[in-house]
């Protein structure tokens, strides 16, 4: 789990650094020449796209556990970057929890992504974006066992550090490709005047739809132990994003 964290983490300060450098070289040599002109938008997204886990409940059944009913919703975070017709997206994002309860035990499942999009913007018109994308998918599923009745048979700090329960989390990573198209509307704001330079601001509205491909389904683990018979169905789905954002535009 650990590994998980710190490889999220770390693609997130990879993809975010890398991104930033970019920018404050472009803007550093813009602010003499103004060849380039540093554009993007900070992006709060609601998507869809569907979670099969028949196979995962199938065990839970088996166990006298009822079935999850996973969300199919994803809330994302994410980075708009522009250059020229370029476009580079990456962002941060997870599924609510869903769960079940039996003999005072309750499970829950969720999931979570780290993903990065390249496109080409199609459009010459400044008022919108269109562009075809592909992206890379870095995500986890996480299974929470709560033994509930468990927990509470110890009374002090002592006595519930090495309390037996049935109580675990067990985490399973996956890689996926992004492919798709995208879209945004964007709606013009008053512009910031700057020393040098101005700041054209603007909200884009936009809407990304695709399909998701599950190339890689790790094992399920508890830390970095691997356990044996996992489920072997991919989920691979059809996907769609709505976002709204705060945009902005550097000129001289």
């Amino acid at each position: 789990m650990k590994k998980l964290i710190y490889t999220l983490f770390g693609a997130a300060a990879l993809f975010s650094s890398t991104s930033a450098f970019a920018q404050k070289t472009d803007t550093l040599r813009g602010m003499g020449w103004m060849h380039y002109k540093p554009a993007g938008a900070f992006q709060l997204q609601v998507g869809y796209r569907k979670a099969d886990i028949r196979q995962l409940n199938n065990a839970l059944n088996s166990n006298g556990a009822p079935s999850i009913d996973p969300s199919n919703i994803w809330l994302n975070a994410s980075m708009f970057h522009v250059f020229n017709s370029w476009i580079v997206e990456d962002g941060i994002g997870f599924s609510p929890t869903a769960s079940s309860n039996f003999n005072d035990i309750k499970v829950k499942y969720n999931q979570y992504q780290l993903f990065w999009r390249t496109g080409y913007n199609l459009s010459s018109n400044p008022s919108f974006r269109f562009y075809p994308f592909v992206g890379v998918n870095f995500s986890a599923a996480m299974l929470r066992v709560q033994d509930r009745a468990g927990v509470r048979t110890a009374t002090d700090l002592s006595g519930e550090l090495f309390n037996n329960t049935k109580s675990k989390t067990l985490w399973q990573p996956n890689f996926g490709i992004d492919l798709g198209l995208g879209y945004d509307f964007l709606i013009k704001m008053s512009a910031k005047q700057m020393d040098c330079f101005s700041v054209e601001r603007n909200i884009p509205i936009g809407i990304r739809a695709g399909y998701y491909i599950n190339a890689y389904a790790g094992d399920w683990k508890i830390d970095d132990y691997k356990l044996s018979n996992n489920p072997t169905d991919k989920q691979s789905a059809f996907f769609a994003t709505l976002t709204i954002g705060l945009g902005y535009k550097v000129t001289k």
